[in-house]
């Protein structure tokens, strides 16, 4: 019954009622599609960096993060091999490799570079490498001749695929090694940066190059959730050779990591942001509103309405108005984010977007919690800043309400 007068209250003013509606559909939609976007953003970064050659987890001999040279590679891989092979869910991917840093060189430039040595097979559903190569063929299991590079280095060195560059780079004996490698494809990455910055021949052939038999630097493992990644960790840390040491993608990315985990506190204060600008036009709506109705408020009062029925009266109308802006700004915001389900090009700003590690499509997400988030603030802090202009219609009395003209 309340509810129903509440009903009937809030729309005796209709234009003021609309106003505050918008004020509650304009708040919800701008927290849940921008909260959208801002996760879509930080998806776009984590998914760019673990595809980025990553992974979920890797293992390597313990130093090589700090120092990635040939010294401190993995000589005998086949402990390690049967290890993952027992341990790691069927629905893994995960592939044995060599980097270190060297040089690349034509008659034209020449440039630093990460050389990776890949087993060509096992790198699609790993990395990026295996879905992005744009032009020319990618590298066969036993081309020892053969290279792949981006479409960065490419233009940089003036050069194109048929063509060779000649890859430098310390070799196990410490002595320099070099060898001439010819460009069979070219791949595309979502950053420039990575485009200029690896290369990548087949394993064997980065064996060569250093002089070792059949040694490797990682071993790169990528789940199918990435929610499981750390148990599957604390089951490698479990039985792992002496000398090795298993890294997460936490690991590997500490500042990404930060950031993630700053992103929920983020979030919220956002929402506060949003909900401080709403705030102030609803309940200085609602003041208004029950100063227009001071009348009514002291005759109900002289009748012998108890001040605690006026509070909850006004209090059931606000939570009507919350209610109906809720559901017409969750509406709105999920519109918006099905329209732009495609993904938003940012290639404007690539630079931009490169510097933070985002891909040139940004693609907004919508998590449960955000939404949930949104929702609950705007009607718990709603309803709290309702309660000024409540109590203010259940403190007035017959004879303030006699007074007024």
């Amino acid at each position: 019954m309340q509810l129903q007068i509440a009903w009937r209250n809030i729309w005796r003013n209709p234009r003021r009622t609309l106003i505050i509606l918008a004020a509650v559909i304009i708040g919800a939609w701008t927290m849940l599609f921008f909260g959208a976007l801002s996760r879509g953003m930080a998806e776009s970064m984590l998914d760019n960096s673990i595809n980025t050659l990553t992974g979920h987890i890797q293992i390597q001999k313990t130093g090589y993060r700090d120092d990635p040279v040939v010294e401190n590679r993995i000589d005998d891989p086949a402990p390690l091999r049967a290890l993952l092979e027992k341990v790691l869910p069927p629905d893994a991917k995960w592939a044995f490799r060599i980097e270190v840093n060297g040089v690349a060189s034509n008659a034209r430039n020449s440039d630093g570079v990460a050389i990776v040595g890949i087993a060509p097979d096992r790198e699609p559903g790993l990395s990026f490498y295996g879905q992005s190569i744009v032009a020319g063929r990618p590298l066969g299991m036993d081309d020892a001749h053969g290279m792949v590079v981006g479409k960065g280095l490419l233009d940089s060195m003036d050069t194109k695929p048929g063509r060779k560059i000649v890859l430098m780079t310390q070799g196990a004996d410490k002595d320099t090694q070099s060898r001439a490698f010819k460009i069979r494809g070219v791949y595309r990455a979502e950053l420039e940066a990575t485009e200029k910055r690896y290369v990548f021949i087949t394993l064997s052939a980065a064996r060569t190059l250093l002089g070792v038999q059949d040694a490797v630097t990682a071993a790169c493992v990528r789940l199918p959730d990435r929610n499981r990644v750390e148990p599957v960790a604390e089951a490698l840390r479990a039985e792992l050779p002496a000398g090795l040491t298993v890294l997460t993608w936490e690991d590997m990315l500490p500042l990404l990591t930060g950031y993630l985990s700053m992103f929920d506190s983020f979030m919220f204060l956002w929402y506060l942001v949003v909900f401080t600008a709403m705030g102030f036009g609803i309940v200085n709506t609602m003041l208004m509103a029950v100063l227009e109705r001071t009348r009514e408020f002291g005759l109900l009062k002289a009748l012998g309405m108890r001040p605690a029925l006026i509070v909850r009266g006004v209090l059931a109308e606000c939570l009507i108005l919350l209610l109906v802006g809720l559901a017409a700004g969750n509406l709105l915001g999920l519109a918006s984010i099905h329209a732009l389900s495609g993904g938003i090009d940012l290639s404007f700003m690539a630079q931009g977007s490169e510097y933070f590690g985002m891909g040139h499509i940004i693609i907004p997400k919508l998590a449960a919690r955000d939404a949930l988030t949104a929702n609950a603030v705007i009607l718990a802090l709603g309803l709290l800043v309702c309660l000024y202009p409540a109590l203010k219609a259940g403190r007035i009395t017959p004879v303030e309400a006699m007074a007024q003209t």
